[in-house]
């Protein structure tokens, strides 16, 4: 056999048994996916049967669920059908008891209609006796029944009225002579329960010092400190050779009170220039404005007098600082307050409304405008404005007799006024157009363009005018000073004469960082 042969029969044995190799594993592959379609098959044939059971399952819990709620539904119904039930027989048994009322009432009302008939009957019956009666009494009398009637009518007047005339006469003389009596009674057991302490203001302040070398330093290089100063708080600083001390002078007290704390801040403190002057006024203007609020908080609760508006409360402890016919504004104010609650408790009036209206009667003299106004008149303006009843602003407004009294609070706080002032009239008269002239002259000068800050110092005799320096030159100060002494002597009446002083200072300032 050649090699030719020898591979030909090896090619056909190997592709033979390539074919034998490849049949029999597609037969054995073929059976396989058989075996793998049939488990596959039984598998998906077990997985039906048990979703179909718990698809019976669930159908069978929804059921009940159902079957549940609409038995819930059901029974609920059947609740709502007894309850209505329930109601209809309700109603038809009220319908029965109405029917039954009804005919009840129209039973009674045919009685009432019947025993009306009677009444009626009766009333003519008695009517037509009565006219029988008259007319007999007419005969027998020889009077008609009016004439009669005229002549007992008549008689009777004249009676009444010599008795009520006897009583009436009784009456007076008894309060003629008890009267006073008991006028004078209440007025001094009234002035017997109150302390009448007077404090006298007067019109300048004495500040100590320790050395007079503290003197010197208020003053200043070229007096620049003391302008400053007197700038700042509107008084005039009296420094001479008077030892250890300091006059401080003005008309208004709550300025004299800012400048001595200033100055005593300042002298403790030991910085004393321009810059820090008016840094410490406007710290001491703040606290005396603190400071007020808090006295008129004080005064209010210490009295027992409560709402008052803010405002009221602070111009009640504005009255610290003002004096009234020589005695303390505030203590006169308090003093006024207690008599009238103690007045009006021995009238039998309300002593919580004296009381406020006896504090409050001169808030006129301390407002933060001076209109050209009696102070009581000013006072009741006030009173209305911050809300107070309108029988308390009467008797603050009627206390001088400036408005008609509406009450009997108005005569109570004008004798209490009297009793705490204790001051003749001529006097009121004279310090109040004191004031008001100190006040009018600032006014006059303030009403000029330019014109910053004006104080009326020493009494009246000078007024001190700052204006601005951006808007008034050298020249205008001279204008100005001639033309406000022209307008005041024009316009005012004072005794002596007033120096006019125009100050127009130009600062720089810088700050160093």
């Amino acid at each position: 056999m050649t090699l030719i042969q020898l591979l030909l029969t090896a090619i056909a044995c190997f592709l033979i048994g390539g074919i034998s190799v490849w049949f029999t594993m597609r037969y054995l592959l073929k059976q396989r996916s058989e075996s793998i379609i049939k488990e596959a098959e039984k598998e998906a044939e077990v997985l039906k049967k048990e979703k179909l059971f718990e698809v019976k399952e669930k159908g069978i819990q929804m059921k009940a669920e159902i079957e549940k709620q609409a038995n819930s539904r059901y029974a609920k119904i059947q609740q709502a059908e007894s309850k209505i039930k329930q109601r209809e027989l309700q109603l038809n048994q009220k319908n029965e008891d109405i029917n039954r009322k009804k005919q009840e009432v129209e039973a009674v009302r045919d009685n009432l209609d019947k025993q009306l008939e009677l009444v009626d009957q009766k009333k003519q019956d008695l009517d037509h006796l009565h006219k029988d009666a008259v007319q007999r009494l007419e005969q027998l009398a020889g009077l008609s029944a009016e004439e009669a009637k005229d002549k007992l009518v008549e008689s009777l007047k004249e009676e009444a009225k010599t008795q009520a005339a006897s009583y009436i006469n009784d009456i007076m003389d008894e309060a003629r002579m008890t009267a006073n009596k008991e006028a004078k009674s209440i007025v001094i057991k009234t002035i017997q329960r109150v302390a009448t302490e007077t404090a006298i203001e007067n019109s300048v302040t004495v500040f100590h010092i320790e050395s007079d070398e503290i003197k010197g330093r208020i003053i200043g290089r070229e007096g620049r400190n003391i302008r400053a100063l007197e700038a700042a708080t509107g008084v005039e600083i009296i420094v001479d050779d008077t030892p250890e001390a300091i006059v401080l002078s003005a008309f208004d007290p709550v300025r004299r009170e800012i400048a001595r704390l200033a100055l005593h801040q300042l002298v403790t403190d030991g910085r004393i220039h321009p810059a820090r002057i008016e840094e410490v006024v406007a710290k001491v203007r703040k606290q005396i404005e603190e400071e007020i609020i808090e006295t008129g908080k004080r005064t209010a609760i210490d009295l027992g007098v409560h709402g008052l508006h803010p405002e009221l409360i602070r111009l009640i402890g504005k009255m610290k600082y003002r004096s009234s016919y020589g005695q303390n504004l505030l203590q006169h104010a308090r003093e006024t307050a207690n008599l009238c609650a103690i007045m009006a408790t021995e009238l039998g009036l309300n002593p919580k409304k004296a009381k406020r209206a006896g504090l409050l009667h001169d808030i006129g003299k301390v407002p933060d405008e001076e209109p050209e106004l009696p102070h009581a008149i000013l006072g009741m303006k006030l009173a209305e404005k911050y809300k107070e009843k309108p029988d308390i602003a009467n008797a603050i407004g009627a206390h001088h007799d400036e408005v008609e009294m509406q009450s009997l609070i108005a005569p109570l706080v004008q004798v209490c006024d009297a009793i705490s002032g204790a001051r003749p009239g001529a006097r009121r008269e004279i310090v109040e157009a004191y004031i008001k002239r100190l006040n009018d002259l600032e006014q006059l000068a303030l009403s000029y363009p330019g014109v910053l800050k004006t104080y009326a110092i020493q009494a009246g005799r000078e007024l001190r005018v700052i204006v601005g320096a951006d808007k008034i030159d050298d020249t205008d100060t001279e204008k100005l000073s001639a033309e406000i002494a022209k307008k005041i002597q024009d316009e005012m009446t004072y005794p002596g004469q007033v120096k006019i002083t125009v100050i127009r200072e130009t600062r720089a300032v810088s700050y160093a960082k």
